[in-house]
């Protein structure tokens, strides 16, 4: 979900992170797009700004998201998404998945409200991280298939 509200350099410190140029740039890049992105999607767009290599990138993104700003979703195949983390303006949401073109799209968190509360359920059960995908054929995909 695009945000507008954020502030990516107060973010990264909160989070105990030197907010450097490259680190704002990644954490933007997925905070101001409305779908999770591939890492090759969020390469392209730091460097339509500066220049960034793959083992920077990664190195990045898996202290963004090993701090919970940024969340790595699984599409099934072997390439991560990565989209933000929870926040008062990025509330937890279920996601949708094109087995056509590989696209994941953020879906309304209302779709699928999880008690969280209840998933614990009285024994010593910790849940970190809730990830919901449904998969199909997204509207364009199928407009393909149908032409």
């Amino acid at each position: 979900m695009m945000c507008e509200a954020c502030d990516y350099v107060k973010m990264l410190q909160s989070h105990g992170l030197d907010p450097t140029p490259l680190r704002e740039a990644v954490l933007r890049s997925v905070g101001q797009e409305s779908r999770p992105l591939a890492a090759a999607e969020i390469m392209a767009a730091v460097r339509s700004r500066m220049s960034i290599n793959k083992v920077t990138l990664y190195r990045i993104l898996g202290l963004l998201v090993e701090k919970g700003l940024v969340k790595r979703l699984s599409a099934g195949d072997r390439a991560f998404r990565y989209g933000m983390g929870e926040t008062r303006h990025h509330p937890s949401h279920p996601h949708f998945l094109c087995t056509e073109c590989g696209v994941m799209e953020c879906l309304d968190p209302e779709l699928l409200p999880v008690d969280i509360k209840k998933c614990r359920g009285k024994g010593k059960r910790v849940i970190k991280h809730v990830d919901v995908r449904f998969e199909g054929i997204c509207e364009r995909c199928a407009k393909v298939d149908t032409e």
